[in-house]
């Protein structure tokens, strides 16, 4: 399999297939393709691992695209400003992903779900609480919301992070959310009701450009009268 990945701001990957080869994405998730590759509706893991995918911002169905002869093409744009991010996994690792993440991947990689332990998180800070497990081998893609920042977490360092801009971390990162101290913080200072807490060892990539923040602001600029 072979892969580029076009544009700046709004990306799109394309992917070389050959005969035997196969993805899977989210409905809605393909572009346009070659006459040769065959797509196949599926739940993707059974009904159990549908429903988790649901609760991450996946769509119920997934699509299996499948090259049936020869050398096929097929190509994924992103949905939004951002970048379309390449991870090739080997089985040793395990990557945890903000919600919505997910783009595409090879037959051999793993989705599932991956809740955070504190429920009130999950009632009342939205981002954060509900996260993607990605495992397995070969390529997975994800789609993150404006630029990527990168940072390396030494063993004990530890940051504080509006949960809608973790975009990814490795699963040797230990990952917390609480509630921002203070109620005149919470209702006044702008940054949400929940903070994530990441410790290391391991990488932790941040997105600059939360979807939320951005659907946000472009609601708020059209409500406005001129």
């Amino acid at each position: 399999m072979e892969f580029k990945i076009r544009g700046e701001s709004m990306q799109t990957l394309d992917v070389i297939l050959q005969k035997g080869d196969s993805l899977y994405t989210e409905g809605g998730g393909m572009g346009w393709m070659s006459t040769n590759i065959k797509m196949e509706t599926n739940t993707k893991g059974g009904v159990g691992k549908a429903f988790g995918r649901l609760l991450s911002g996946e769509s119920f169905f997934m699509n299996t695209y499948s090259c049936e002869d020869g050398q096929g093409m097929i190509s994924f744009p992103s949905e939004f400003p951002g970048k379309i991010v390449p991870i090739q996994l080997d089985g040793t690792k395990t990557i945890i992903a903000q919600k919505d993440a997910f783009m595409v991947a090879q037959e051999t990689v793993n989705l599932d779900i991956k809740f955070n332990k504190k429920l009130g998180a999950g009632f009342f800070g939205g981002e954060g609480f509900i996260l993607q497990k990605i495992s397995g081998t070969g390529y997975v893609f994800l789609e993150i919301c404006g630029d990527l920042i990168e940072i390396n977490l030494e063993e004990g360092q530890t940051l504080k992070i509006d949960p809608g801009h973790i975009a990814y971390f490795e699963d040797t990162v230990t990952y917390d959310i609480a509630a921002v101290k203070g109620v005149k913080n919470m209702l006044f200072g702008g940054e949400g009701l929940f903070l994530a807490t990441l410790s290391g060892p391991g990488k932790i990539c941040l997105q600059t450009m939360p979807i939320a923040k951005l659907a946000y602001k472009i609601s708020s600029t059209l409500g406005r009268k001129h």
